[in-house]
């Protein structure tokens, strides 16, 4: 234990940014948390994995009004380049406040030539991304970035950065998200170490290269980070090299939280959480399936399903549920798994516990865990004979859109609640180029 307070006090500190160490009480608070807490289908639609897109997207913030005014305002980030020279960042303030604009909170983020400087606004209502650019060019800011914001983002950085190390520190599967919420929006890609060349042809200490972070991933391969639409800093690339770095030296660990299935009287089964290091029991599971539940799950060929169970348990690829017996045998399995923009949900059964509702009770909880992820529809790919995963789905309650793609039955549940066809696409940040 001692290991891992230290393991998060020195990435707290260094995920800061600041060079120094945080205060003692926010790491305790970060010890206290850790101390209480003791593939995806080779048939999928995709090939990568990444956390949902909409779960640190910018949402439209409510009008507010300043302390003391009777005015409109909205809450607005913004980016700029700025000469790293006296008066630079002064002559930007002074531009903002010529149009009545509040700064809130500033981050600089030092380059070889000139600062990144990362503002959290308060805004006159009337007033669009557009202008702001314009007053940032004014004082002459260059490649300048605009997004609106809401009231989650009015957290002070270090706190937000140590509450997502905590996050980290309790649980494998949160890296991802933690990621994305540190980083903004942006795509997650992880490439196993099977791989040919995968981690030789990233650094140890990882990479950077304008809008692509490559680092080194805790259980080997290469965590590749892409945001087209904003250069990532220095400052971005360690402290999302800190973040994974604790996440290797905690090494693996779930929850150990364990609930009653609530089936009939009798049958005893229980529900947890599930990663690599049940790769022998969900095997075991493997062998007392017929050929047919395998296949219905894994649409291929049999003999290969135990191949993908390793990346299937993998916590940095989603989560896992195991359904265990009163005897400690594992007689199913749901998965939650990133793809892309979207989130997989699957499932497995052993045949003689088929029947008795554990694919809707998973099926349930899994839904459950995408929707506090901030996702906003799960799918599943399964054939239009597995009427029992039809089944399930229908029974979440959700609106529902079925597509038959390359053979195969695809039936997305819309977590909104809204119609299957809807968009709900976060609006993207505005981007000036300016020289």
């Amino acid at each position: 234990m001692t290991q891992d307070v230290s393991a998060v006090t020195e990435a707290a500190a260094r995920l800061t940014g600041s060079g120094t160490w945080v205060p003692a009480m926010l790491l305790a608070s970060v010890a206290a948390l850790i101390a209480t807490a003791a593939l995806h289908t080779w048939r999928s639609r995709r090939h990568d994995h990444a956390p949902p897109a909409d779960d640190t997207g910018a949402r439209p913030a409510p009008a507010a009004a300043p302390a003391g005014t009777g005015e409109e305002s909205a809450l607005w980030r913004m980016r700029t380049t700025v000469r790293d020279a006296p008066g630079s960042l002064a002559a930007l303030c002074g531009s903002l406040a010529d149009r009545r604009v509040d700064i809130l909170s500033l981050q600089t983020h030092p380059l070889a030539e000139g600062t990144v400087d990362e503002f959290l606004l308060r805004v006159p209502a009337g007033l669009a991304g557009s202008e702001l650019a314009e007053a940032a060019t004014a004082a002459g800011g260059r490649d300048t970035w605009t997004e609106r914001a809401d009231a989650h983002d009015l957290v002070d950085a270090p706190t937000r950065i140590l509450g997502l190390a905590a996050r980290t520190a309790l649980d494998t599967a949160e890296l991802p998200l933690a990621l994305r919420q540190l980083l903004g929006r942006c795509t997650i890609r992880s490439l196993p170490a099977t791989a040919a060349g995968a981690a030789e042809e990233v650094p140890e200490e990882g990479a950077l290269a304008e809008t692509v972070l490559r680092l080194r991933a805790p259980e080997g391969g290469v965590i590749t980070v892409e945001r087209p639409y904003l250069p990532f800093t220095p400052t971005e690339f360690a402290r999302a090299r800190a973040l994974v770095e604790l996440d290797t030296r905690l090494g693996p660990r779930v929850p150990h939280g364990r609930d009653e299935l609530p089936l009939p009287a009798g049958s005893g089964l229980t529900v947890r959480r599930a990663d690599t290091r049940d790769l022998p029991a969900a095997r075991a599971m493997h062998e007392r399936c017929s050929p047919r539940t395998l296949g219905l799950r894994y649409h291929g060929p049999v003999r290969d399903a135990d191949r993908y169970l390793s990346h299937l348990l993998s916590p940095h690829h989603g989560r896992t549920l195991a359904v265990q017996s009163a005897s400690g045998r594992i007689v199913g399995l749901g998965h939650l798994l990133w793809d892309g923009d979207e989130t997989e949900v699957a499932l497995l059964v052993e045949d003689a516990w088929q029947h008795r509702g554990i694919g809707g009770e998973l099926l349930a909880r899994l839904t459950a865990m995408a929707t506090e992820a901030g996702c906003a529809r799960v799918y599943a790919v399964t054939q239009a004979s597995n009427t029992a995963m039809v089944a399930a789905m229908r029974g979440l309650g959700l609106p529902l859109d079925y597509q038959i793609e390359e053979g195969t039955l695809v039936v997305t549940a819309r977590l909104d609640g809204t119609g299957a066809g809807a968009d709900t696409t976060p609006p993207a940040g505005e981007r000036v180029a300016t020289e």
